[in-house]
């Protein structure tokens, strides 16, 4: 499209009613642009059905847009930007479920904490089908454990060791290297690792009743294992939907969660194509191609409102007017006085060719 259509349709973007938006507003801060949003995630969780391991983490998309929500994290490479929680399936990285971080929730339950709420949030629709859950140690916890195990759900992921749940005896910070502890309740299992001389992991999961180690140097535990191999679905799906983005610079924050939504929609497209031809594909070739069918019903109006302009032009220039030719197939501005009758543009002497 040419460069000013672009810019005019960036610039009257909208996503919701801007005359009610100020007292939709008041109840929601996602207002300008939850509508849409809300469509997008249900489309997401209606139209896969994930497999036995799901990763839950955050995403920080990156923005320095004006709004209530915007986050500071200095851990992460961009620092600033809008938070996502994310459920993502293991194998194919496709996004099942995403919920934005709008600040304080005042529907939360008092005594509930954040991370708890967030993972039973993203994991409502997938529970009691016997998965397994792989979390971070921002929201491992043991009664996260027993909610989940209640509803016929596993989980496995690292524990902060200041937890109320960590027994004072695991606490022990100088072990001999390539040690393992290990402490069982009923509903969980906390596996108690030192990779470095000081430094220990803890790794409580609710699908092993019995740890193992492997024979090799490090005697790793196989709950160490296991969490290795299922811990980088957010961050890998994270990677590529930068890799192929959509996102440019704006100051608007709805604009910044279109783009991310883009960006999230072309991935999961990419895994629908693949599961559902039974075929691989690079995902570059699938999003040109994505791209260029999703531009053909523009091109093919914009072909043929030329085309009905150019059937209105006279067979023959008038008389105190000389046309120039616009096929320049051989000329560069020669003029013109007839017409073609197949394309019906003006054609020049050197440019046509008369069939008897």
């Amino acid at each position: 499209m040419p460069r000013n259509r672009f810019q005019d349709i960036m610039q009257h973007l909208r996503f919701d009613d801007r005359s009610t938006r100020s007292d939709r507003a008041k109840t929601d801060k996602f207002a300008a642009v939850s509508s849409v949003w809300g469509s997008f995630v249900t489309n997401c969780i209606m139209c896969y059905n994930p497999g036995l391991h799901i990763t839950v983490d955050e995403q920080l998309f990156p923005s320095k847009t004006r709004c209530c929500f915007l986050q500071y994290i200095a851990s992460k490479p961009d620092r600033f930007g809008i938070k996502f929680w994310v459920a993502c399936d293991l194998k194919s990285k496709y996004i099942c479920n995403v919920l934005t971080y709008l600040g304080k929730d005042p529907n939360r339950p008092s005594g509930e904490r954040l991370s708890e709420n967030v993972v039973m949030r993203l994991m409502e629709l997938f529970l009691d089908k016997g998965r397994n859950v792989t979390t971070d140690n921002f929201f491992t916890s043991l009664s996260l454990a027993q909610k989940l195990l209640r509803r016929k759900t596993t989980i496995l992921g690292t524990v902060n060791k200041i937890r109320r749940e960590i027994p004072q005896s695991a606490r022990y910070t100088n072990r001999n290297e390539f040690t393992t502890q290990v402490f069982s309740t009923t509903a969980a299992t906390l596996t108690a690792y030192a990779a470095k001389r000081k430094k220990t992991v803890y790794i409580l999961s609710s699908m092993h009743s019995v740890v193992q180690t492997d024979n090799t140097t490090k005697r790793k535990p196989n709950t160490v294992t296991l969490y290795n191999t299922t811990k980088c679905g957010v961050d890998v799906m994270d990677q590529m939907v930068r890799e192929y983005t959509v996102r440019r610079g704006t100051r608007r924050w709805p604009v910044a969660v279109f783009y991310n939504m883009i960006d999230m929609a072309a991935l999961n497209a990419h895994v629908l194509y693949q599961a559902c031809n039974g075929t691989q594909e690079r995902r570059v070739d699938f999003l040109v191609e994505f791209a260029r069918e999703l531009a053909n019903s523009h091109m093919a109006g914009k072909k043929a409102r030329k085309e009905q302009l150019l059937r209105t032009q006279p067979s023959t220039p008038s008389p105190a007017k000389r046309a120039t030719c616009q096929v320049k197939h051989k000329c560069k501005n020669n003029h013109a006085t007839v017409r073609c009758v197949h394309c019906y543009r003006y054609t020049c002497g050197k440019c046509r060719l008369q069939i008897p």
